[in-house]
């Protein structure tokens, strides 16, 4: 499970979102630019099949949905505290291909691929 949660980019975004306060799907994917509409929803029941995070939906029209960390999701996101904790207190770069997590909002990653050369020529 940890390794799910940790190695998935969208999922540590997500789980810091709702830590923050950020309840409701389209407020969550609007925060994280790049961030599609089912891959958040593949992350949010995700994190609700782990029992990180709590789904609430409320029987109004329209529907409203929140999202809430729960105890046990606590827990999980103080190790995770811990974690990047020691990792700053090593001061070790990053390692070489890794990716930042999504955190500044209004940025968005471009991500450039080189051209192939055309068949032929």
């Amino acid at each position: 499970m940890v390794e799910d949660i940790v190695g998935c980019k969208w999922s540590l975004a997500v789980l810091d979102r709702v830590r923050r306060g950020v309840r409701r799907p389209g407020a969550i994917e609007a925060s994280l630019h790049g961030l599609s509409t089912k891959v958040m929803n593949e992350r949010l029941r995700k994190l609700v099949r782990y029992g990180i995070l709590a789904r609430t939906a409320y029987p109004e029209v329209p529907p409203r949905v929140e999202y809430t960390l729960t105890a046990y999701g606590g827990r999980f996101a103080r190790v995770l505290d811990e974690i990047a904790a020691l990792d700053a207190d090593t001061g070790a770069p990053a390692r070489r291909g890794s990716r930042p997590a999504p955190e500044v909002e209004g940025r968005r990653t471009i991500v450039r691929r080189a051209r192939r050369p055309a068949a032929g020529r």
